[in-house]
């Protein structure tokens, strides 16, 4: 019997749109059927998904971000397929060639190469109590939780705790929270380290911290990490401020005083692999990873 599926499609890239009748006509071939279909670019929830068994999400990388959020609090929760219509396609490993060569295995009801992925979940309190963080899937994140100082620029003040051990605390630019997922993203941009996907941590990253010492660390995947903001830049008419952002997308505004509290999801999301690719040959072919300089 083969596979029902759901088509979320970013219907703001013309070319997933334009791709759409042959999407339908390959899952159809490889013996599957569309079951439902939604616009991938609506935070609004999905009502019903039991007459889903994949999930398929038309678009690029942070399309599929998105929608790992929108997903994760679905029962059940379906595996997302992400065909990538965007310009790096890392964590999007399908393209339309690729699921037309494995359509009969993806779509007819065989078993699945299925990796599961953990998002961060991330908590604020303000005078004792939680604040909402912005309809961004109830504080989750795929990738990563950034605070940045924002306008007008000034450095902010941050203390760490890790597992209700206090930690530093520095002045600097901010700091990323990062997923091994994540850790190619913003983490690997300002120099912190590549961690395999299937690791279960957790990757803290200061950005431009006043110190020579404040190096990025790797904790465990169970820790529960406290970030308190002694000194932020305010919010007002012209500028937000201090900001949280969860995968690259503004949650919430911060204040002086607001504790962060993020650890590990405790129900994963999980991703169709596809069988032409490794990790690693991305990571080369994608990123340039070791690449030698051409002088």
């Amino acid at each position: 019997m083969g596979r029902r599926v759901l088509l979320l499609v970013n219907r703001t890239k013309n070319d997933a749109v334009e791709a759409l009748p042959l999407v339908r006509g390959i899952i159809k071939e490889g013996g599957g059927t569309v079951a439902d279909e939604h616009s991938a670019i609506d935070d609004a929830p999905i009502s019903d998904t039991k007459s889903a068994d994949l999930i398929v999400v038309l678009g690029g990388d942070g399309t599929l971000l998105t929608q790992a959020r929108r997903c994760s609090q679905l029962r059940p929760a379906p595996p997302l397929l992400g065909v990538n219509f965007g310009k790096l396609g890392f964590l999007a490993e399908f393209d339309v060639e690729s699921i037309a060569q494995q359509k009969h295995a993806l779509f007819g009801g065989g078993p699945l190469k299925l990796l599961q992925r953990r998002l961060l979940q991330v908590r604020v309190d303000r005078g004792g109590a939680p604040i909402a963080c912005a309809e961004l899937g109830a504080g989750l994140a795929l990738n990563d939780a950034v605070i940045t100082a924002g306008p007008p620029y000034r450095m902010i003040s941050i203390t760490v705790s890790i597992d209700g051990h206090d930690g530093p605390t520095f002045q600097g630019d901010g700091i990323i929270v990062s997923t091994p997922v994540g850790s190619t993203a913003y983490n690997a941009a300002v120099g912190g380290p590549i961690l395999a996907p299937e690791t279960v941590a957790i990757v803290l990253t200061p950005l431009a911290p006043q110190t020579l010492s404040f190096r990025p660390v790797v904790v465990s995947g169970g820790s529960r990490i406290e970030l308190t903001l002694n000194r932020v830049n305010e919010h007002n008419g012209d500028h937000d401020g201090t900001t949280l952002l969860l995968d690259g997308r503004s949650a919430c505004t911060l204040a002086a005083g607001d504790r962060l509290t993020l650890g590990l999801h405790d129900r994963p999301v999980e991703f169709v692999s596809n069988a032409g690719r490794n990790y690693w040959q991305t990571l080369i072919t994608k990123m340039g990873w070791a690449r030698p300089l051409v002088r």
